[in-house]
């Protein structure tokens, strides 16, 4: 099943379950994916390490001159954006020049948007990279997937492209010296014929485990929204999904749920 990609840079605005008026900002490839996970929900589709060879990335000079274009005509029609949101064809961070661009971003935030968030979707998997590091402790909103607390179920959700360990990128998050917002996208189904399924009760207790680990500033929980690339998943119902987040709240968590 087909993904949807952006073809543009600076994308929307559009309505946001998450985070209100959102103008998305593309830093990745148009014609591909570009992404350290392949997970069975995707909505941009599968990721083909083909395409990622031959991969072209918008240089930090064009990325700002797409702001540059795009954010003065969207203030003088008045459309004030609630967030700035890197999100795209992937994984932003991925970006060889990711904490240059965010500099970029926050000027002209500052000078068009001064009240909008500037939030990044990203996987965590190269929270180990300085300079991205460094990037994401600048933004107030850094939204970061933990979908399991168990490897075995890392592996069959969010499909690795290498070899990247759940254990790793939990260890990546503890440190983080950021303001940590947890992701967690619940789903069952099959894929392959293997059963996947984060909802069970020894799934959420080793999840919670690992919030305790981290403790977040924040935990988002959402169920799939979109078409997924993987055709046999079940979106989870909100009756579930409020369930779940009562338990977070319960360790003290602040949580939101969106269906």
């Amino acid at each position: 099943m087909g993904g949807i990609l952006f073809d543009s840079i600076v994308f929307g605005p559009v309505r946001s379950r998450r985070f209100g008026v959102s103008l998305g900002i593309n830093v990745l490839p148009t014609d591909s994916k570009f992404c350290t996970f392949d997970c069975v929900y995707c909505e941009c589709g599968w990721t083909y390490k083909s395409d990622m060879r031959n991969a072209r990335f918008y240089s930090r000079q064009e990325i700002r001159e797409a702001m540059e274009s795009d954010f003065p005509k969207l203030f003088e029609k008045d459309i004030i954006p609630d967030n700035i949101t890197f999100a795209g064809n992937g994984e932003p961070t991925a970006h060889p020049k990711f904490e240059g661009i965010i500099d970029d971003t926050i000027e002209m935030r500052n000078r068009y948007f001064p009240q909008a968030e500037i939030t990044v979707l990203t996987n965590a998997t190269l929270l180990h990279k300085e300079s991205v590091n460094r990037a994401l402790q600048k933004i107030r909103n850094s939204i970061l997937k933990l979908d399991t607390g168990k490897e075995e179920t890392f592996q069959k959700i969010n499909r690795p492209l290498q070899n990247i360990s759940l254990h790793h990128i939990v260890d990546q998050i503890k440190t983080f010296k950021g303001r940590k917002i947890i992701q967690t996208l619940f789903v069952r189904g099959k894929y392959n014929g293997d059963s996947i399924d984060n909802t069970t009760e020894v799934e959420i207790a080793t999840w919670l485990n690992t919030l305790r680990d981290i403790q977040p500033n924040k935990v988002m929980i959402y169920p799939i929204d979109r078409s997924t690339p993987a055709g046999e998943l079940e979106r989870i119902p909100g009756t579930e999904l409020d369930a779940i987040a009562e338990r977070v709240r319960a360790e003290g968590f602040t949580t939101e749920v969106y269906y």
